[in-house]
């Protein structure tokens, strides 16, 4: 036990803890002497490694004792890892009080400071009370950014904690969605994923990860795009119509007018001459508004 505990990194009193909660399997007697072989270490290292991920000892034991009955645990250790590994090509960062306050106008905040540590965007560093983690380097950046072009620290926090419960009900339906249409064909069912199966879902988790983030990076664009056009026109007093691509709408028309269109070009092409056509009208009465305004007089039946 000793041998094991050096190798391990685990204390015998942890060892003997496991085995007390059937974690460890007992080891092999012969004699009186107790022989650990390389298995026992292989457990104690899935067991550290599921405890660092967040696991209670209830589950792993539960997890172990159902793999211990026929299937393997490096397909669930896999995709155990696919999931709590990075979501994010960022790395960690640390920075000092002095160079947080100088980033943030030159003045301490202490109020500011632990907002940032509760929300998460500063961590603390154990045994150094002046230098913290920052797990995202490019969100302090865009706090940075905002306070410098004057919007309060205050506010900014306001924003992120709104933003974040957005962002996670869109993370949720993201996941509902994705079970539901992948997830489920390989992780659906009464028993627990074969080895496999978790294989599988491991790969599938790896393939669609950098999905979400580029579909919500360009709905956003496309979603700041048009509104923002629509704030500035609104600013600017513009009074024309939004473009033809932001607004539709549907018109009754009378079936005998339908019928006659339909006759003359057909009834998949009636919705487009439609259309044409009352451009065309919109387009006319524009160039006579026009033409009038200087005296001009403009017979658009009588134009080549």
């Amino acid at each position: 036990m000793e041998d094991l505990a050096h190798l391990s990194g685990a204390t015998v009193r942890t060892i003997r803890a496991y085995q007390d909660r059937g974690l460890l399997p007992r080891p092999e007697r012969r004699g009186r002497a107790n022989l650990y072989a390389d298995a026992h270490l292989a457990r104690l290292r899935q067991i550290a490694d599921l405890l660092d991920r967040g696991y209670t000892l209830a589950s792993i034991k539960e997890l172990l004792e159902a793999w211990d009955a026929g299937r393997g645990l490096g397909g669930v250790l896999g995709l155990v890892a696919e999931v709590d590994g990075p979501w994010t090509d960022e790395e960690a960062v640390r920075i000092s009080r002095a160079e947080l306050d100088e980033r943030f106008g030159g003045t301490p905040n202490n109020e500011a400071v632990a907002e940032a540590l509760q929300l998460g965007v500063l961590e603390p560093v154990p045994g150094d009370d002046d230098v913290y983690l920052v797990p995202s380097p490019q969100e302090l950046a865009v706090a940075a950014e905002l306070h410098g072009a004057g919007v309060p620290l205050s506010a900014i926090s306001g924003h992120l904690r709104e933003l974040r419960g957005q962002v996670e009900h869109i993370a949720s339906r993201f996941l509902e969605f994705t079970t539901e249409h992948v997830f489920d064909r390989c992780l659906d069912g009464p028993h627990r994923p074969s080895d496999a199966d978790a294989v599988m879902a491991a790969s599938l988790v790896r393939r669609l990860r950098p999905l979400a983030q580029q579909t919500v990076d360009a709905e956003l664009a496309r979603a700041i795009r048009l509104l923002a056009v629509r704030h500035l026109r609104l600013h600017l007093g513009a009074d024309e119509a939004p473009p033809p691509e932001d607004r539709t709408c549907s018109v009754t028309m009378p079936a005998e007018t339908m019928r006659a269109v339909e006759g003359l070009v057909g009834a998949e092409r009636a919705p487009e001459f439609i259309a044409l056509a009352a451009e065309r009208e919109v387009r006319a009465r524009d160039l006579d508004r026009l033409a009038t305004s200087h005296g001009i007089s403009v017979d658009l039946d009588e134009a080549p």
